[in-house]
């Protein structure tokens, strides 16, 4: 009997000691102390705009027996700006294409509706106009061929044409949207033709200015 209480008290007491250091076995759980902050980063990207210098134009001569030229030149815009930019041409003088010697000039290109763009044509005059194409050239205006000639010195009948309207700018090409890096060409056509009446001979020449601006 007494062996039996011995062995119940050692375990009572096993017991009471496990309940005893256990609580100290356990691993205790600290709250870390938290703290946030953000930051704004802003970076501005300045608005530019670029047009080269292409060549200029050399047209074929008119004569007794050559009635008509076609020449042209590639004005390239390269723009970062977000909403595109516009590119516009206008003539030094008026009429645009003239003889600085003897001041005989060419009639600016004559439209049926003054300043809408046409198909060639030229009745009893001499007379010197400009059309144009290209990737932000709108055909709606313009026409839709991609080449300035329908044959050697011919002006294309897919392209429409007008005259320099007095020293105005004429928008030749648009876009709502910035450029790629290598910017983006429009081609300036200009056509002559003499109809049933001689252009006076001489060295005729045009100044034209092409102004990209961004919108």
């Amino acid at each position: 009997m007494m062996k039996l209480k011995s062995i119940a008290y050692s375990t009572v007491t096993v017991a009471l000691g496990v309940a005893i250091v256990f609580p100290t076995l356990e691993p205790v759980i600290a709250r870390a102390a938290v703290a946030t902050d953000a930051v704004i980063v802003t970076q501005t990207v300045t608005s530019g705009i670029a047009i080269n210098a292409p060549a200029d134009i050399t047209m074929t001569a008119l004569s007794t027996s050559q009635n008509t030229a076609v020449g042209s030149t590639t004005w390239t815009v390269t723009t970062n700006n977000q909403a595109g930019y516009k590119l516009e041409v206008n003539a030094g003088t008026n009429p645009a294409l003239r003889d600085g010697a003897t001041s005989e000039t060419f009639a600016n290109y004559t439209e049926t509706v003054t300043g809408t763009p046409e198909t060639w044509s030229v009745t009893s005059a001499y007379e010197f106009g400009f059309s144009g194409y290209g990737t932000h050239v709108p055909s709606a205006t313009w026409g839709t061929d991609t080449d300035c000639i329908a044959g050697a010195n011919v002006p294309s009948t897919g392209l429409k044409w007008r005259g320099f309207n007095a020293l105005t700018l004429s928008q030749l090409a648009t876009s709502s949207s910035e450029t790629g890096t290598s910017g983006t060409g429009s081609t300036f056509c200009v056509a002559t033709q003499q109809q049933g009446i001689f252009a006076p001979s001489g060295s005729y020449t045009a100044t034209i200015t092409a102004t990209a601006t961004t919108l």
